[in-house]
């Protein structure tokens, strides 16, 4: 079957598959041509964002504060005690982590994880679409801005000779942080990343490879074989017979899934430099449980997932931060569905070799009345953009902080140096 211009543009049968925004790709695509190999100590930022504002009392509880336990008749977790289940695991004699948080305890041992607690955003929205967009695009109460921060950083350090795959996220769509002049790719299964061909089959995503050699002066011109150059690339990757190293064992879950695949593309050497990814179900306002329930699941999920990710990469974690962050925290108080509603300051997982973890950071506001912001929720003591302020600079190697956070001005005094090395 011969293959036309016509065909193609009309043919619903041909489609770049799992591309967000496929045109857009194909011409960021060919600003990458030049990509010459991976560095291997290049610094990678996996950034993680918990949809859905995630309880952060419940999740490293404050048990030493002797206004949590009565704030909570139902949903409190209960205190460290030894031989117990279903209660705080101690990190300090002050902070615990969920019970469900237990693949995370390894890790703090080793010194490679911390956590920022009282962080978020200093705009008071309980808007979740809202309060997003202000953390991804990192200027809370700006509707306007065009651009997430994540792709400010990458065209704040532009590379000719970048990986086509500079940006992924493992995602349906492309999230707000990563939407820009950069280029950035979104996908959800390696597998399905590629030319794919319905009724035509090899025959049709052949014929488009030839169309695009006669092209020159189409709107796409020059793009098409670099497309199948960066699907070639992506396909070192060998998603169908990849294995876990370390004996990581990944959950059977979307979440699981996607970190592994972000495994997987930074293992091909592709030259991944930023990977994202999300996870809802953080909702609670109803039965939100203790120990045990709907966040514990919740938790579950995301600790074994982290964990699974941290063992897998094994040495490369050496030049690899994750970081997570979500929305807004929740109501200090319960509500009468045993759940609890929106809130303001949360807490953040900061995890990788660099990091000088074992250490909850920040400035604790207290749980008293009088101590809560509107007299309701935990009282936020860090910006969120210091902390990712503080990775693009300390991390990333990024210079020109203010590009990257306008209107902002990140002052280093304010970072809480939760990284051991710069």
């Amino acid at each position: 079957m011969a293959v036309t211009r016509r065909f193609f543009l009309k043919s619903s049968g041909v489609a770049m598959a799992s591309l967000a925004a496929a045109p857009s790709f194909l011409k960021r695509v060919a600003l990458a041509q030049n990509y010459t190999g991976p560095d291997r100590d290049r610094p990678i930022l996996i950034a993680i964002f918990q949809r859905g504002a995630m309880d952060g009392i419940s999740a490293v509880v404050p048990f030493g504060d002797r206004n949590y336990a009565s704030v909570r008749p139902q949903i409190a977790i209960q205190s460290p005690s030894r031989g117990a289940t279903d209660t705080a695991i101690d990190l300090d004699g002050f902070f615990g982590f969920h019970p469900s948080l237990a693949p995370f305890k390894p890790v703090w041992d080793q010194g490679h994880l911390a956590v920022v607690h009282a962080v978020g955003s200093p705009d008071n929205t309980r808007s979740h679409f809202d309060a997003q967009d202000y953390m991804e695009s990192a200027t809370p109460g700006n509707k306007g801005t065009g651009e997430g921060w994540l792709n400010r950083y990458l065209q704040s350090r532009r590379d000719p000779k970048a990986s086509p795959f500079r940006a992924v996220s493992l995602t349906a769509n492309l999230p707000r942080t990563l939407m820009g002049t950069a280029p950035a790719v979104a996908m959800t299964n390696i597998n399905e990343f590629g030319v794919r061909a319905g009724q035509g089959g090899g025959q049709v995503a052949s014929g488009f490879e030839e169309l695009y050699q006669q092209s020159m002066t189409d709107v796409l011109s020059g793009t098409g074989q670099e497309a199948f150059k960066a699907v070639k690339m992506l396909k070192k990757a060998n998603p169908q017979q990849y294995t876990a190293a370390n004996g990581a064992n990944y959950p059977r879950s979307p979440f699981g899934n996607a970190l592994l695949q972000i495994a997987q593309l930074i293992k091909a050497d592709i030259g991944i430099e930023v990977a994202f990814t999300d996870v809802g179900g953080w909702d609670t306002h109803v039965n939100q449980g203790n120990g045990r329930g709907q966040l514990a699941n919740r938790l579950q999920d995301f600790s074994q997932g982290i964990a699974a990710l941290y063992k897998d990469l094994g040495d490369r974690m050496r030049n690899v931060v994750v970081i997570t962050m979500t929305e807004f925290g929740r109501t200090i108080r319960q509500n009468g569905s045993g759940g609890t509603d929106h809130g303001h300051a949360s807490c953040l997982f900061v995890l990788g070799a660099a990091v000088a973890g074992g250490k909850v950071y920040g400035q604790w506001p207290g749980l008293a009345t009088e101590q809560l912001y509107e007299g309701r929720d935990l009282t936020l003591t860090t910006d969120f953009r210091n902390i990712f302020a503080e990775i693009a600079a300390r991390h990333m190697g990024a210079s020109d902080l203010n590009a990257i956070f306008p209107g902002f001005s990140p002052d280093p005094k304010n970072f809480r140096r939760f990284l051991a090395r710069s």
